[in-house]
């Protein structure tokens, strides 16, 4: 089932995101 692919995606990229709040600037480099 694809949505199970789509909900780990997902799951990687919320907690790229909450790292990006986090620490902004970890990002920019």
């Amino acid at each position: 089932d694809h949505r199970v692919v789509d909900g780990a995606i997902g799951a990687q990229w919320l907690a790229a995101f909450k790292t990006f709040v986090e620490a902004p600037e970890t990002m920019l480099l």
